[in-house]
């Protein structure tokens, strides 16, 4: 049996803006549905924590910290660089100065600790860059649009998430609801997570956090996702191209009339 209890987790309240760009807008009547299953982890044995978590190779912060919004990007680029070409891992020296940069956190000053918002993340991550990967734009899915969700999978490599991970996933090997659980299965009863879901299949999806592949039941999903953005890597779009039935070209007019 699973214990995650002494993980870290991070995403703070949704924030949203009227600007942020809808992936629907863009998915074109010409575009196939999705393929039954889509898996880009491409076999990676070794992820990371990204100091999301207690890790003996990270002496420093021995706890780990609040940092998956930063965790996050930072296993969307081993997933796009290792289906690009080389995979490249971020140095956790440099997740940590993110997590500083973009959520405020002051090392040494536990009270600073509070993890971040992921739509400020993302727009950080578009206007300046993560450790030299370009975010052209990102587009959000209806979480609960399971064909947005799996065709931003499928195309574009992955999906960024918020989770209001329950207390009764603390302590499961899948991640799934669970009947009758009373106030700890509520949604948010543990806290708020960011992770990146890079593979799905009929049954639900995978995400990576804390250094592993994790997987989530559709229904877990429908329940504790409340937030999704689909994230255009400059690095992925020159590799893999613009997938037929997505309009990228109506997609950058229209981000480029916001900004």
């Amino acid at each position: 049996m699973a214990d995650h209890s002494r993980m870290k987790l991070g995403r703070k309240a949704i924030k949203t803006d009227s600007r942020t760009l809808l992936l629907g807008d863009y998915l074109t009547p010409g575009l196939p549905p999705p393929p039954p299953a889509a898996d880009w982890t491409k076999g990676i044995a070794s992820w990371g924590m990204m100091i999301n978590g207690p890790d003996p190779a990270e002496p420093k912060y021995p706890d780990g910290l609040g940092d998956c919004t930063i965790a996050g990007c930072g296993h969307a680029v081993q997933v796009w660089t290792a289906n690009t070409g080389t995979m490249v891992t971020v140095p956790d020296a440099t997740i940590l100065s993110f997590y500083e940069k973009w959520d405020g956190y002051v090392p040494g000053d536990p009270s600073t600790d509070h993890g971040g918002v992921e739509l400020d993340v993302l727009n950080d991550w578009k206007k300046q860059g993560f450790a030299g990967n370009t975010l052209t734009a990102f587009a959000d899915p209806k979480p609960a649009n399971l064909t947005e969700v799996r065709q931003s999978i499928a195309l574009f490599g992955g999906v960024y998430i918020g989770l209001s991970l329950p207390i009764t996933a603390q302590t499961q090997d899948v991640w799934d609801v669970v009947a009758n659980g009373g106030a700890n299965a509520a949604p948010g009863s543990w806290g708020g997570h960011a992770v990146f879901v890079p593979a799905y299949d009929s049954d639900g999806f995978t995400c990576i956090t804390w250094g592993a592949p994790k997987t989530m039941t559709l229904a877990f999903w429908n329940e504790y996702c409340d937030e999704a953005h689909t994230l255009l890597s400059q690095d992925w779009l020159s590799a893999k191209g613009s997938p037929n039935g997505f309009d990228q070209a109506q997609l950058l007019a229209d981000l480029k009339a916001i900004v």
